[in-house]
């Protein structure tokens, strides 16, 4: 219960509850914007300041190998499992959106470890940058072979006397580019600005860090809650759209984000990461994309519904995150870890 009474959660609860009963609360999608880059900044700044007093360690190494590993075998795993009952490019798109993370989950989470006095290193924001990409090519790549194999399937035409004729498949999918799908993955700008932010931050140490003060810590409480309020009106609009979808479906978005929390922490605790470093590599793993992922998905696997990707990751995954999974992968770490 203590993440409830946080005012940033509240303003999330209070944001779905106005989402639900259709009020005309809105936050203009240009000033939603701003907040996102604001909080990507200031997570930057903050992670940079904090290497620039560790330092690049073998422990900052084994943490940023640990994040990449789970950007690669989560994706894949969770496609196998889904493509077992519901359509394979859903799958792709699925895995994509569960195998890479939320950079809001881990704000709010970063946030928590601050209310709670539990250290962690600065890198951890690189490790969110990196697990961004690797679901999104991951999917791309099992998409593309997936019209491959439709393409090359014979396809049965009826002639005349009726009997049927075997021919090739069709093309399969409309075409794009990969190049393209991997530039965008590793230049899209919020990325940027949080890789910039954490290099001005490790540039600048404690000096940086004192000029910065203000902006980067004590707005960053308020910001925050600002923005939680607009991704619990986002949350209340994407709750219809999980009304139809199969129960296996559903159990899914319940299940895997404590299944991938502990997969991480399993890792975490087989190479020694401390308590504040494993809390954020679990959050990262159990955490979902619905921005990033589904604006590369839509134009990578347009066979993919977007309802089914975007309205499981932000009108499931996302608040039970928020609401409580935070709390439950802390105590669970301070538990495992002694």
């Amino acid at each position: 219960m203590h993440t409830l009474i946080d005012p940033a959660i509240l303003f999330f609860v209070f944001g779905v509850f106005a989402g639900l009963i259709k009020s005309n609360l809105e936050i203009p999608a240009p000033i939603s914007r701003f907040l996102s880059l604001y909080l990507l900044m200031a997570l930057g700044l903050k992670g940079g300041f904090a290497l620039a007093q560790s330092g690049l360690t073998a422990q900052v190494a084994t943490g940023l190998g640990l994040a990449v590993a789970l950007a690669v075998v989560v994706p894949i795993a969770s496609y196998l499992l889904l493509s077992r009952f519901i359509p394979r490019f859903d799958a792709a798109a699925v895995a994509a959106t569960y195998g890479s993370v939320s950079a809001v989950t881990f704000i709010t989470a970063t946030a928590y470890l601050d209310a709670q006095g539990i250290a962690y290193g600065g890198h951890m924001a690189a490790a969110m940058a990196l697990m961004e990409s690797p679901a999104i090519i991951l999917a791309v790549l099992m998409a593309n072979a997936l019209r491959r194999s439709q393409a090359a399937a014979p396809v049965a035409v009826r002639i005349a006397g009726g009997g049927t004729l075997a021919l090739g498949g069709g093309q399969g999918g409309p075409g794009f580019s990969l190049s393209k799908v991997l530039h965008e993955s590793f230049t899209d700008g919020a990325q940027l600005l949080l890789l910039g932010a954490m290099a001005v931050g490790l540039l600048t140490g404690e000096a940086g860090q004192q000029a910065m003060q203000p902006f980067a810590g004590d707005l960053f409480k308020g910001m925050l809650a600002f923005f939680l309020l607009d991704m619990g009106l986002s949350a209340a609009r994407n709750l219809p759209g999980l009304r139809n979808q199969p129960p296996l479906l559903i159990a899914y978005g319940l299940l895997a984000p404590p299944v991938h929390a502990g997969l991480a922490l399993l890792l975490a605790q087989a190479v020694g990461l401390p308590l504040g470093d494993t809390v954020l590599l679990m959050v990262l793993a159990a955490s979902a994309s619905y921005i990033a992922v589904p604006a590369v998905v839509r134009y990578a696997i347009p066979e993919a519904n977007p309802s089914l990707y975007v309205g499981l990751s932000l009108g499931l995954t996302f608040p039970l995150n928020i609401l409580v999974g935070i709390t439950c992968y802390t105590q669970v770490a301070a538990w495992a870890l002694g």
